[in-house]
C-alpha cells in the first residue's frame, strides 16, 4: 500500500498512498499512550460556500492526553518572525543534513520568500512516496470491514471559487524535492468568521520518526479554480492558478505521535496523521476565511463507521492516471480499517484517487452544513480505497492549541 501523503487535496485523496499506521483494533481502543500536540514556532477545503458535495460522517475517538502548551518563537531568529536571512532566502533551507533538521515541536520555522511559489514552481510538485508493502495485512478481527470497492473520482465542478473554495494545496519542500498535499479550509473558535486555519495530513508538514519539518510550506485555496488542462499551467497568469493569492504557514502543530513514529515508507503512524496549519496571506490582511468566503467546522466526536450513510472526499490527485492539475471528489459509505491492534481504528472508503491527494479533507452533511471529520492518509498501491484517521480528542489539542495561539489575533 502506498501512502497518500504530499499529493492530496480537499475531499478525497489516492495516488501515491503511503500507508500510515492504523491505530487501533476497535473504533474505541487505544494505544494507551499518552498523545500529545507537536506545535511549532513561527516559520514553516472541501466544500466552499453554499455548494458542496456532501460527505458521509466519520467517527471521532481517541484517547483524551494533556497536551504542552505552544512553545514560544525563540527570540533572534529572524526565520521565525517571518523574515527570511540572505542565506535562507538564497536557498539555505535546502540543507537536509539529518544532524540539524529542526525535528521537534517548538522547532518549526517557515519565514515567508516572496514569489517563491510561482506557477511553473507549482506545477512541477510531486507526491512524496510511501508504500506499504502487501505483507502489512489488515486486522480483521473485530478491526477492518471487508474492503470496499472501488469508487471512481470524478472530477469537481469548475469554478473551484463557487464549488469547492475551502479546498486546496499545500505545496512544501522536502529532502526529495518539491512537493504537494491536499487541504481544506477550517473554522477557528477563536476568531470566528476570520480563520486563518487549514487541516491536512501530517505527513504534509512533517517527515516523522526519521525526519523534521517540511520548509517553505504554503497553501493555495481553489488550485487552479477554471481547470485549466496540466500543460497550460506553468504559464498561466497567477491569479488563474492561485485566485485566491497564497498562504504562508506561520505555525504548524502536528501529533507528537506522527512525529515520534510517522513513517512515510511503511505507514507507521497513520491514525495519528493530521496536521493544523495557521497561515497568512503572502499579499494583503484579509482573512483565509473572509477571502475565500467560507470555511468548515470540525466534528472530533463523529459517530462509529456503520452509523454513517456517506462522507465526500476531496483532492488533487496527482499521481497517474491523473497529473494534478484539477479537483476531484468521491462519495461512498466509509468502514473500519486497522492494521496494527495496538492503535485506533481509521476510516476507509473506496475512491480511485492517487498521489497528491493526502491531507484532502473528508466531510459529512450535519443538518445541510458540511462538516469535516477526516483527512486523507493512506491507500494501497492499486488505487482502490483511502484511509484516514479517526479524529478525536487528541486530534481537538492540535486544532485548539493552533487556534489558542492566535486568539484575539489579526
Amino acid at each position: 500500500m502506498r501512502s497518500i501523503r504530499p499529493l492530496l487535496a480537499g475531499v478525497g485523496l489516492v495516488g501515491a498512498l503511503t500507508l500510515t499506521t492504523a491505530c487501533g483494533l476497535s473504533e474505541n481502543r487505544s494505544s494507551g499512550e499518552p498523545e500529545t500536540v507537536s506545535s511549532p514556532a513561527a516559520g514553516p477545503g472541501t466544500a466552499a460556500p453554499p455548494s458542496t458535495a456532501a460527505v458521509p460522517s466519520p467517527t471521532a475517538e481517541q484517547p483524551a492526553t494533556a497536551a504542552p502548551s505552544p512553545s514560544p518563537a525563540r527570540s533572534g531568529d529572524s526565520r521565525r518572525s517571518g523574515t527570511a536571512d540572505p542565506k535562507w532566502r538564497a536557498g539555505g533551507w535546502k540543507d537536509w543534513d539529518r544532524g540539524t533538521w529542526r525535528r521537534d515541536s517548538d522547532d518549526f520555522v517557515n519565514p515567508v520568500i516572496d514569489d517563491l511559489w510561482k506557477p511553473d514552481r507549482m506545477v512541477t510538485a510531486e507526491p512524496p512516496d510511501r508504500t506499504v508493502e502487501p505483507d502489512t495485512d489488515p486486522v480483521v478481527e473485530d478491526g477492518s470491514d471487508p474492503e470496499p470497492a472501488a469508487v471512481e473520482a470524478r472530477p469537481e465542478r469548475t469554478p473551484y471559487r463557487q464549488h469547492a473554495a475551502t479546498s486546496g494545496k499545500v505545496f512544501f519542500d522536502a529532502p526529495e524535492g518539491t512537493m504537494v498535499c491536499s487541504a481544506t479550509v477550517v473554522k477557528d473558535p477563536t476568531n470566528p468568521g476570520r480563520s486563518n486555519l487549514v487541516w491536512t495530513a501530517g505527513h504534509c508538514v512533517h517527515a516523522g520518526a526519521k525526519g523534521g519539518w517540511y520548509r517553505n510550506i504554503a497553501f493555495v485555496p481553489a488550485y487552479n479554480s477554471g481547470g485549466l488542462p496540466a500543460r497550460e499551467l506553468a504559464a498561466a497568469a497567477p491569479e488563474d492558478v492561485a485566485p485566491y493569492g497564497t498562504f504562508w504557514a506561520d505555525w504548524v502543530a502536528t501529533s507528537d505521535r506522527w512525529i515520534a513514529t510517522g513513517d512515510p515508507a511503511d505507514g507507521t503512524g497513520a491514525p495519528y496523521d493530521y496536521a493544523v496549519l495557521h497561515v497568512k496571506p503572502e499579499d494583503g490582511t484579509a482573512s483565509l476565511e473572509e477571502t475565500v468566503g467560507s470555511a468548515l467546522d470540525v466534528d472530533f466526536a463523529a459517530p462509529e463507521a456503520h452509523r454513517v450513510a456517506s462522507l465526500g472526499i476531496r483532492g488533487y490527485p496527482a499521481a497517474a492516471p491523473y497529473d494534478g492539475a484539477l479537483m476531484h471528489s468521491c462519495t461512498d459509505r466509509p468502514g473500519r480499517f486497522a492494521f496494527d491492534t495496538a492503535a485506533p481504528v481509521m476510516w476507509r472508503m473506496g475512491c480511485t484517487m492517487t498521489g497528491g491527494s493526502s491531507g484532502g479533507g473528508w466531510v459529512t452533511d450535519r443538518a445541510g452544513t458540511p462538516v469535516l471529520v477526516s483527512n486523507t492518509s493512506i491507500g494501497p498501491a492499486d488505487p482502490v480505497w483511502l484511509a484516514g484517521p479517526r479524529l478525536g480528542k487528541d486530534a481537538e489539542r492540535v486544532y485548539t492549541s493552533v487556534s489558542a495561539k492566535y486568539a484575539a489575533q489579526p
